[in-house]
């Protein structure tokens, strides 16, 4: 029965994966100014347009339903023709792979990056990410899988985050951002951790209380929480390169409307 559950999981997994035809997306950053912007450990936050990405950004009230981590020139080189491998990515049917730059060129991205990162910790990220390259994930657990077929079923606030992480870990680990997160995770880079207050046991200082930060498991992060973390900078290209809204150049018809009543 092992092997029938596995043929299941993986045609569910290869259906999550598909495109939704009727979904329109913005693309705010150019190829070009992506690659001129991200830096090395850079998470980049994208707003997915498959099936999967539609529970997903329900579950987590948020735009974004996939994260990859640029990972610079650490890759190995493609042949001249080809563009090079910059991203890493847990995706369901795959496993964790290395894609390119234009794999997400014409959607709606945003560029998440880690707040005073050594350049050795940066270095362990990005080698703990590409050491996972090739890891392949248990799909035999239908039940893990199909929540993701029912996205708009009402799910309390509280229990959102959990729903994700429900099940045998190993889809949770190929959808989620479980990747991600153990990369800084292994630097002890926070993300969104939790933040418990202790009272001082300290006589000279009982008005007073220490913040201890306890680490959420990997398998409860989302992208979003990469959008909200106040350890990451949302880096915007366009500002980046120096914005100036007197230089654009509308067209006639936009300056009509701008002087109509």
């Amino acid at each position: 029965m092992g092997w029938l559950t596995e043929i299941a999981g993986r045609k569910l997994a290869r259906y999550l994966s598909k495109p939704v035809g009727q979904i329109n997306q913005v693309t705010t950053i150019s190829q070009e100014q992506l690659l001129e912007t991200l830096q090395p450990a850079d998470v980049l936050l994208v707003e997915g347009n498959t099936r999967l990405s539609v529970p997903i950004k329900y579950l987590t009230q948020s735009t974004w339903s996939h994260a990859a981590i640029y990972v610079g020139d650490a890759l190995p080189a493609q042949e001249s023709w080809q563009m090079p491998l910059t991203l890493v990515e847990a995706d369901l049917e795959e496993g964790v792979r290395a894609v390119t730059i234009a794999h997400y060129a014409h959607m709606h991205t945003r560029i998440c990056r880690p707040v005073g990162l050594s350049d050795e910790d940066r270095k362990q990220v990005i080698d703990y990410a590409i050491s996972r390259i090739g890891h392949h994930y248990d799909l035999k657990n239908i039940f893990d899988l199909a929540r993701y077929l029912f996205p708009m079923a009402p799910v309390p606030t509280r229990f959102r985050r959990r729903l994700l992480a429900l099940g045998s870990g190993d889809p949770t680990r190929a959808i989620c951002s479980t990747l991600i997160a153990r990369a800084f995770q292994s630097v002890h880079y926070p993300i969104l951790p939790e933040v418990k207050r202790e009272w001082s046991d300290d006589p000279l200082c009982r008005d007073f209380y220490a913040e201890v930060y306890q680490i959420r498991h990997h398998s409860l992060y989302t992208p979003r929480d990469f959008d909200i973390s106040p350890f990451f900078n949302i880096v915007k290209p366009t500002i980046e390169e120096g914005f100036d809204y007197r230089a654009i150049a509308w067209d006639k018809a936009s300056d009509k409307l701008t002087h109509s009543e």
